[in-house]
């Protein structure tokens, strides 16, 4: 099964709220963070993800031009929902994204900014990290890289 992608223009209402919904669940309600989840990025970002038969979000990430580096594309709101952790979708969703980046939009490099406690999980897929710990949004984070 492959993820639904989407740029942002093609979202339907239904697609973008239920996309919204699960970050703020995870981002905002679960690590008790209250900052602003609509960051402004989303509208030149390509959107990932997967559903369930209800149609929820079960697992999604963001791609887009990191306007300061040509060639690399950052990955972003990398999220699986609570009722799908320990599935394997998180990884699906980040194996997807890596080749969307590579393939489509012919990223040299990728970058993210990991949560702290999720460096393994980004480095499966090859990451590697780059810079000392920064507190983002209040929550240890580091700069992460992968060169393709």
């Amino acid at each position: 099964m492959e993820p639904t992608i989407k740029s942002f223009g093609q979202l339907t209402t239904a697609e973008l709220y239920e996309i919204l919904r699960t970050r703020e669940a995870v981002f905002i309600v679960e690590q008790q963070c209250p900052y602003p989840e609509a960051d402004g990025k989303d509208p030149d970002a390509m959107h990932l993800y997967y559903t369930d038969d209800e149609g929820h979000v079960t697992a999604y990430l963001r791609l887009y031009y990191k306007k300061d580096e040509p060639g690399t594309v950052q990955v972003g709101r990398v999220v699986t929902s609570a009722a799908a952790r320990g599935t394997g979708l998180g990884g699906k969703i980040l194996r997807a994204g890596i080749r969307y980046a590579t393939e489509q939009m012919g990223a040299e490099r990728l970058y993210l900014e990991a949560q702290v406690y999720a460096i393994g999980f980004y480095q499966k897929e090859g990451f590697e990290v780059t810079s000392v710990e920064f507190l983002e949004d209040g929550i240890p984070h580091v700069q992460m890289r992968l060169s393709i």
